[in-house]
């Protein structure tokens, strides 16, 4: 199997669990719309209700897609299907990039159905708002893919589904996807570290059409050279395993 038929082939089974894709998709839909729909006249931080917390939920739907995907991996090594794969010539290269990319397939609806749900709540922006607003959510959203790589080699498959929500809850509680409860002080800072932090944040950059300031790159540039050699220990420790 050659590795553009093998990325070809990811793609689709990824697409082809529906009952997955469903949850990632609809989750961050039914929370918007349970939240912002009875708030829809409100402001906050001085933007309407709507548009604020569409930032938001962009932020954590993404994530939970981006992550989930990764953490496929878990269901692959149960199944058999990950030690097949590595008998055959298919580098690990290859195999990596198709999850990166099937990552970022998911993560591409997921945004555009918050927005629509945002249009359809009164939201109105310009096109390089929203052009802005998603190139640094795809930006943001690298850790968030090795972090579902690294989990997807080292956590079992029956625990896959907690180990993703788990993580994905707390990164956007403490980065503010679900609303901003550290304003000040030294919490501040602690959550400015994490990427999901300016990743929330890249919704209210573009409502300004500015962006991250030199903080919010360092931070996602660190957890990314981080990430990045632990992606590949988890790799190899999971093959080692197999």
């Amino acid at each position: 199997m050659s590795g553009a038929t093998h990325v070809r082939y990811e793609i689709l089974r990824t697409f082809r669990n529906r009952r997955a894709l469903l949850v990632t998709l609809a989750l961050p839909l039914v929370l918007y719309y349970s939240i912002a729909g009875g708030n829809r006249h409100a402001t906050t931080a001085g933007i309407s209700f709507p548009l604020y917390f569409m930032t938001g939920m962009a932020a954590y739907g993404a994530m939970w897609a981006t992550v989930s995907t990764g953490g496929h991996l878990a269901i692959d090594r149960s199944r058999g299907w990950a030690r097949q794969l590595r008998v055959t010539p298919l580098r690990p290269r290859t195999e990596m990039v198709a999850k990166v990319l099937a990552a970022y397939l998911v993560a591409l609806p997921a945004l555009a159905l918050v927005f629509l749900a945002g249009a359809t709540l009164g939201v109105s922006l310009g096109a390089a708002q929203w052009a802005e607003m998603t190139g640094l959510l795809l930006v943001g959203l690298v850790p968030f893919i090795l972090m579902g790589l690294i989990l997807g080699h080292l956590v079992p498959g029956d625990a896959l589904v907690p180990a993703v929500g788990g993580l994905v809850v707390l990164f956007a509680l403490f980065g503010g996807a679900l609303g901003s409860f550290f304003n000040s002080g030294a919490m501040l800072a602690f959550v400015k570290l994490l990427p999901s932090f300016w990743l929330a944040q890249a919704g209210k950059a573009a409502l300004l059409l500015g962006d991250w300031p030199t903080e919010g790159w360092a931070v996602v540039a660190a957890w990314t050279v981080v990430l990045v050699p632990l992606a590949m220990v988890a790799y190899q420790r999971d093959t080692a395993r197999a």
